[in-house]
Order: C-alpha cells, then structure tokens, then sequence
C-alpha cells in the first residue's frame, strides 16, 4: 500500500508539472493577443523562442522549487508567493537568454509583463482549485496521513489537538508513547478507542509497520536525550517520515531555526523572522515608506512646528534616549508636546490631565501627530515603520525586572505603530498587567511578522490608529 501510495504521488506531481506547462503556454498565448492582437506565431520570432525556452525551464525548474512537494499544513498565500517568485525568475532567465541571443531589442517588455501577470494568476487559480479540493477530501477522512506521537507532554498534546482540529491538514493519530518522563504526568493519555497507547519504544517499530504509519513524531524533552537516542537507533528500521518537534512551548521564543555551525546542526531559539533574507525587504519598505511620508507630509510638519514655536518657548523637537535593535541606545525624534522642564528622578510617564502637556501638544497626542518626526529616525536605521514601540531607558531597567520576556521585545528595531498599538495597548502603562498585555502583543507580532502583516498594521494605523482613549 505504502508503495502505492509512493507511486499515485509521483503520478500526481508529474500531472501537476504537465498542468503548470500548459496553463502558462495558454496564458503565452492570451499574453500575445492582448498586447499584439495576433497569434503567437504571426508576432516577432523571438517571442516565440522566449515562450518555448521558459515552458522548457519550467518543467526542470519548478521541481526544484519545492512546488511539488505537500503543502497539506501551510497556507495557500505562501504557495502563491512562491509560485510567483518562480515564475518571475524564469522570465527574467528567458529576457536574459534574448539578450544573450541578440534579440532582446526585438522582445516586447509590455508582453513580458502581460505574460507575467497572467500566467501568476493562472497558476495561483489552478493550485488553489487543487489546494480546496485537497483539504475537502481530508476533512472527510481521505487522503490523510497515519501519525505516531512519541512524548505525549504538552507539546505532544497540543500537536494532537491541532491535528484533530485541522482536520484539512490530513493528520490522523493513530498511536501515542507518553515517553518515560510523561509516565507520572498528571495529564491524561487519550482514551478514544481510535488511538493505541503503545506501551514501550521497542514496541514502536512493530507497531509502525504493522499500521501502516506514514510519520512519527517525536516531541519529547531534552531530559530525555536517552529515548530519543534509542528511537532513532529503532526507527531506522521502518519506512516513514520522522519529525522531531522540540518541546519548547514552556519557552516564549521569538523564532527557532535550524543553523549549521562549526559543521554541526545548530538550533537558533530568538532569532526573529524579519531577520536574513526577509529582513531585506523589511528594510526596503521601511526606507521607501518613510521617504515618501516624509514628502507627502512636509508641508503638515511645517504647520506643527510653528505650532509647537508658538505653544511655549523650547525646542520644536523633542529628543530622548531609547534602546533599539539589540540595545543599541539611539535618540528618538518627537514634535515636543510639554512645556520645558526637568526630572530629577527618572522619567515620568505622560498620565490624565497632565499639567506639563500644552494645549496644542494634547491635539498632537491624541491624534499621534507628534511621533511624526520618528519616520527620520526610521530613514537614519534606528527604527522601523512597524514594531514593538521604544520605551524610556528608566521604564527599560524597571519592567525588565518585573517580566521575564520583556527584553526580547529589542531583538527587532522598534516602530512608530505596532501590533499592540492596533489593538488598543498604548499610552499609560500605569500597572504591570497593562505592560504584560503589550509585551504579550509585542512578542506576537515578532513571532509571527510577514511583510503582510506590517502592511496590515500600517492600513489599520492610518484608518483609525491616529487616535485612542488611552492616548494622552
């Protein structure tokens, strides 16, 4: 069965190589008649030459693109991108072939660009058609894949609630090994007459075979390296895909992945998802961004300084100390909305009422008008558009004492918005749970930042951030 199950998968990637093949011929096709009116073969002959060389690198590249491979539990918006990445390094390969062949001057760049959108769109629509077709046959029980469990602790257990829960993903549990140290746990073996308690490792291997088990997963803790050398030592024996899902829900990391260093596997436990590659384009839309609010708005800064100038006598711009980027201190940039003075004991949070807030600097507040200076202080590197708001140095030294994760809100630059911010945490954090509520929220979004979602944060800022009931 196993083999079989092997075969219908190769039939199937190679069905969906052939699929890809044609839709983008045809979306060559459409491409030519919108740009040309004419067909394919009636147009300059490099666009023929061009068509055939990319549906050649196609089929050989796209395999190498992991766009074959299952994509049962993740989500479609990442098989899209990766779909159109694909094929956008395929065109840029066919335009340079062109050029190498001495006929790019003869290529049509609004073909190229026509091909480019229609032949994304084709693709997404088609894998999608297949993606929803996928998930409805799994959610009736078909199509899935057998699971063991190895370590039933709260890992275990979370990855068997979501594997019942999402049931389009295809996983179904059919065995579960508590592992010696989850032996004495408090928390219940499952007891659905539809999963097997196995009672020893060395029962796992037989059982594997016997059931026709397709992965095994193993979630048990470093304190037992000693198991999970045994099972490894067992499993070699049987034909199924094994996956070790360290225990780490006890720890609130930023991000895991898996590094080579000195040669050896390596696992990074705070090494945030805006960093590496991503990064780049992260930096890139901080910069663009920035630079063209900056210009959009500088006849409103304009406005507000004068407004600042004739409030009270000071400086227009109000500068502070803050940690950035892996405490590294930089000077934050803010129109200045109190009346000059100094403090002698630390920095005193902005409360209700406060008496050192001029009456132009609470309009400014409210409507957060003066953290607009802060898009310099993005453009200089010290911030992003979007990430944990910066906090004084005093309130730094005082919180990190009182909440364990509160330091690995710096391991990403700050922002002028954030996900806390969006959801209602900002202004006074005049007790510890209103600064555990935005660490909380803070930690969310650097575990789970996408450039996506930065943009989502920055639509939901202008559309009804600029204002709060908190923001004074």
């Amino acid at each position: 069965m196993r083999e079989l199950l092997k075969v219908n998968s190769s039939v199937l990637a190679l069905c969906m190589r052939l699929l890809d093949l044609m839709v983008l011929l045809v979306a060559g096709q459409l491409a030519t008649l919108v740009r040309f009116q004419a067909a394919l073969a009636d147009v300059p002959p490099i666009h023929s030459i061009m068509t055939y060389f990319c549906a050649a690198l196609v089929f050989l590249l796209f395999p190498q693109l992991a766009l074959y491979a299952s994509w049962r539990d993740r989500p479609l918006t990442e098989l899209a991108l990766r779909l159109f990445m694909s094929w956008s390094v395929v065109l840029l390969a066919g335009v340079i072939f062109s050029f190498l062949i001495h006929h790019v001057g003869e290529l049509s760049r609004l073909w190229v660009l026509y091909w480019l959108v229609i032949g994304t769109g084709m693709l997404v629509a088609c894998r999608s058609a297949v993606y929803i077709a996928l998930r409805k046959l799994r959610a009736k029980g078909r199509n899935s894949r057998r699971v063991v469990i190895v370590g039933y602790n709260q890992t275990g257990r979370e990855m068997h609630r979501r594997a019942d829960q999402q049931s389009w993903c295809g996983y179904q549990i059919v065995g579960v090994h508590a592992g010696a140290i989850e032996q004495d746990s408090a928390a219940p073996l499952p007891s659905s007459s539809l999963v097997t308690n196995i009672d020893t490792l060395d029962a796992i291997p037989a059982f594997v075979s016997g059931h026709a088990i397709d992965e095994v997963w193993i979630t048990l803790p470093m304190a037992a390296a000693a198991e999970v050398q045994a099972l490894h030592f067992l499993l070699q024996r049987v034909l199924a895909d094994v996956r070790w899902i360290p225990n780490i829900l006890p720890m609130q990391v930023p991000h895991m992945q898996m590094a080579d260093f000195l040669g050896f596997p390596a696992l990074d436990l705070n090494v945030p998802v805006s960093d590496g590659n991503q990064g780049l384009a992260k930096m890139f839309f901080d910069k663009l961004f920035s630079a063209a609010v900056l210009v959009a708005i500088a006849p409103l800064m304009a406005l507000i300084a004068i407004g600042v100038k004739c409030s009270s006598p000071g400086p227009v711009l109000f500068k502070q100390p803050r940690l950035g980027l892996n405490g590294r201190r930089f000077d934050v940039y803010k129109f200045r909305t109190m009346a000059v003075h100094r403090e002698d004991r630390g920095v005193t949070q902005a409360s209700r009422d406060d008496v050192r807030i001029t009456r132009f600097g609470a309009f400014l507040r409210q409507r957060s008008l003066d953290e607009l200076p802060q898009f310099f202080n993005v453009l200089l590197g010290d911030m992003s558009v979007v990430g944990p708001r910066p906090h004084a140095l005093a309130h730094n030294d005082h919180y990190k004492e009182l909440l364990e994760q509160y330091m690995l809100r710096h391991r990403v630059k700050p922002g002028i918005t954030g996900w806390a911010q969006i959801n209602g945490h900002r202004g006074e954090t005049d007790t510890i749970d209103k600064m555990a509520k935005r660490v909380q929220f803070d930690l969310y979004y650097i575990q789970h930042w996408s450039l996506w979602m930065d943009l989502r944060i920055v639509l939901r800022t202008v559309w009804s951030g600029w204002r709060g009931e908190n923001a004074y």
